[in-house]
């Protein structure tokens, strides 16, 4: 899986869990880093235990365009944040301060670092809106001058193969230049009036003092789940491999949880 702590092997855990009584209602393990392809599967399987009232919570790596087009097609109500909404909440306000503390699950310094890949401010349009340089010198010619990317306005172009193809800088300017042949890239020239996206939608509801108290709510409700997996029942790696098993070894650690809520709760009562 490609994440955030480079390339590894290993999948990726998910839970839903209520808020009232932190019961974990679904499991599934993924070979998988990225979890926005993960909302819909995870969503329709907790269909059954679902009402009119239901409200789905996630964090913003779930967040994406389609998958929040395809919960508002089924009328569910959800609360998703994208990943700039820290930024536009004052109470995170100087949260910057704590990126220079050493990471409590992986220690990054002293790691090599990974050099970036060319984005769209390394190439220099023309003012006409003909054609654009690439950081090497060579011409992108125009094959999308007027497209739209959700509701935004954009102007594509795209390498000549025999300009990209023998370019001493193919690993700094593709993803996988040993099977992209030319280079790709697009100008955005702003929102088409009128258009609205599902994204756009989301902003508000979570910016507004409902949607910060929902996410506020899903760090309650979610966040000791696994805190209780990972550190009180030793779940920090994987002991199998292949996905069927892994996700039987994901959910087997989720039922014990639950077991064990489910005594707590009686003995309570």
């Amino acid at each position: 899986m490609a994440t955030g702590k480079g390339v590894i092997q290993g999948y990726t855990g998910v839970a839903a869990v209520d808020e009232k009584h932190q019961i974990i209602l679904d499991a599934q393990a993924h070979g998988t880093g990225s979890e926005q392809e993960l909302l819909v599967p995870v969503t329709q399987a907790i269909k059954p235990q679902m009402s009119n009232q239901t409200i789905v919570t996630a964090d913003a790596g779930y967040h994406s365009e389609n998958g929040l087009k395809m919960l508002a097609a089924e009328g569910i109500d959800t609360y998703i944040p994208d990943n700039g909404y820290r930024k536009r909440d004052e109470r995170y306000h100087g949260q910057e301060a704590h990126k220079t503390k050493p990471d409590p699950l992986w220690d990054k310094r002293g790691q090599p670092s990974i050099s970036k890949r060319f984005g769209p401010g390394d190439f220099q349009l023309a003012e006409d809106g003909s054609h654009c340089l690439c950081p090497a010198g060579k011409r992108l010619y125009s094959n999308g001058s007027n497209c739209t990317f959700n509701g935004y306005a954009a102007m594509k172009f795209r390498g000549a193969e025999r300009d990209c193809l023998p370019c001493t800088l193919r690993t700094q300017c593709l993803r996988t230049p040993e099977k992209t042949k030319t280079r790709q890239v697009a100008f955005f020239q702003g929102k088409r009036d009128g258009y609205e996206t599902h994204t756009d939608r989301m902003k508000r509801k979570i910016d507004s003092d409902q949607g910060r108290q929902m996410i506020t709510r899903r760090f309650a409700t979610v966040e000791p789940v696994f805190g209780n997996l990972r550190n009180n029942k030793r779940l920090d790696r994987f002991t199998l491999r292949g996905r069927n098993k892994v996700d039987g070894q994901w959910k087997l650690y989720c039922l014990v949880h639950n077991i064990e809520k489910l005594a707590h709760y009686g003995v309570g009562q």
